[in-house]
């Protein structure tokens, strides 16, 4: 294609609503009938109705999901941002919209949206992220919740399989802090990866963001390919984990992640997992690929919420890691291009 999926970043990017931008999105598609069609799910637990977007009519298909876990908004704003922008600047898209399909669910999670709101309006503000943040627990996770944990996973495995097979899925993720970028592969395609990955590092390096590089040895199903690279995490794996640790309650709450329930509908898909830290720590260094800053800065972290809830200072515990957030326009130019690379893996000369 002529163009970057990255120019469709906003000049001013900001988390938004679930409901907010639905309308944006439900009219970019009426637009444009013959490319895009918007479609209702079925009700979140609370109540809340989800939505997605089928925009291309290509013969190469592309499942794009985020919000699995509700504390990392930068993917629902990159898919939000693709709808909407994309389709707005359609005669740039064409090319595109005409090799692939995208089957899009651009927040798969809107309680859990609702319930990091806070801090999502006072971002950047670390102290209000770290009071605030609030996290799904196992057996409530979206991303190990395939394909009908929740009433969300139902209804978006539902919409995934009747546009499936897919030769792509992008499952979107951040992490709270980092020590730089992270991209996530599934296993069959890391050998066939390496330019990927060597470009996804050049453009976090244009970004000023370096690798995020850690090295778990295959536990919980992460596979270390290279620094800043792991394979995708599988409920599988998970379970397996935790059985071997004697808690077997704990394993029966992981059920497939997203990247497996692709996969089981059928052909040889590339999976993607992005992970990109809302708060960069500067200064890391390099331990036998082992983020010492990050293990440690978690360990610290209980200590640093508690303080919080009473009120107190936590400038000195936090100074040693020099956290720093990521501007959103950054950590979304990030997800655009892991999703051009995406691209051009599976419909080689699609995206440049």
């Amino acid at each position: 294609m002529s163009f970057s999926l990255t120019s469709l970043v906003d000049a001013a990017p900001t988390l938004r609503t679930h409901a907010a931008v639905r309308s944006p999105i439900e009219a970019a598609c009426a637009q444009h009938p013959d490319v895009a069609s918007f479609h209702e799910l079925g009700p979140s637990e609370e109540g809340t109705m989800l939505y997605g977007a089928v925009m291309g009519t290509g013969p190469t298909t592309v499942s794009l999901i985020a919000g699995n876990h509700a504390d990392e908004p930068v993917g629902p704003e990159t898919l939000r941002a693709f709808l909407i922008n994309g389709l707005a600047r359609r005669g740039e898209m064409d090319a595109l919209l005409q090799r692939f399909q995208f089957v899009i669910v651009p927040h798969t999670n809107p309680d859990g949206e609702a319930r990091n709101r806070a801090w999502m309006e006072a971002w950047p503000d670390l102290e209000a992220y770290l009071q605030e943040v609030v996290r799904e627990k196992p057996g409530d996770d979206m991303e190990y919740g395939f394909p009908d944990m929740r009433p969300e996973n139902t209804h978006v495995s539902a919409f995934l399989r009747e546009h499936g097979p897919f030769d792509l899925h992008a499952s979107l993720h951040g992490m709270s802090a980092g020590e730089g970028a992270m991209l996530l592969i599934n296993r069959p395609w890391t050998f066939r990866t390496q330019w990927l990955r060597d470009d996804f590092v050049a453009a976090a390096a244009a970004k000023g963001l370096p690798l995020h590089d850690h090295n778990r040895k295959g536990e919980k199903g992460f596979f270390w390919i290279e620094p800043g690279f792991q394979t995708t995490p599988r409920g599988d794996a998970m379970r397996t984990y935790f059985r071997a640790q004697g808690d077997s309650a704990m394993a029966e709450r992981f059920h497939d992640s997203s990247m497996e329930f692709v996969a089981s509908l059928g052909g040889d898909p590339l999976s993607l997992v992005t992970e990109l830290p809302l708060f960069l720590m500067r200064g890391a260094g390099d331990d036998g690929h082992r983020p010492t800053q990050y293990l440690d800065l978690r360990k610290r972290l209980p200590d640093v919420k508690a303080r919080l809830a009473r009120g107190e200072d936590v400038e000195a515990l936090l100074a040693p890691f020099d956290l720093r957030p990521v501007p959103l326009d950054t950590a979304m130019h990030l997800q655009f291009r892991a999703l051009e690379l995406g691209l051009r893996a599976v419909a080689p000369g699609a995206a440049s």
